[in-house]
């Protein structure tokens, strides 16, 4: 009898172990960049940068990253290295947006939080 209460006691406390640690994965921080062209369209393969934006209120931390919008359109990055793998919460950057395209560029600026899909759309001036 007593083996079994102790067998089921473990049992139930690597159970909820098991839940407490799942609950507390976070959503990544993700930041996904729209080009579109001043027709509205949007437009694959163009260099997109961001830049932190070290002059902020709060300071922005150092950095800059560079990716190719795919097929449709977006540029989508990964921000665990900006903000690490458990950030405070509430914790923001802010970021300017330049897009490159054969002679076009563009311009913008987006507030980037942890453990959310931050969304931006950035046009093209001709």
């Amino acid at each position: 009898m007593k083996k079994t209460f102790k067998f089921t006691a473990l049992l139930f406390m690597f159970a909820m172990l098991t839940i407490t640690l799942q609950s507390c994965k976070r959503d990544p921080s993700i930041m996904k960049i729209f080009v579109r062209s001043n027709s509205n369209q949007l437009e694959s393969n163009a260099k997109v940068i961001i830049v932190g934006d070290v002059n902020s209120t709060p300071a922005t931390k150092a950095y800059v990253d560079t990716l190719f919008t795919n097929s449709t359109g977006f540029a989508t990055f990964d921000m665990t290295d900006y903000f690490g793998e458990k950030p405070p919460k509430g914790e923001v950057g802010y970021f300017d947006i330049i897009v490159k395209k054969d002679t076009r560029v563009g311009y913008g600026r987006i507030r980037c939080r942890a453990n959310i899909t931050n969304v931006e759309t950035v046009i093209m001036e001709p």
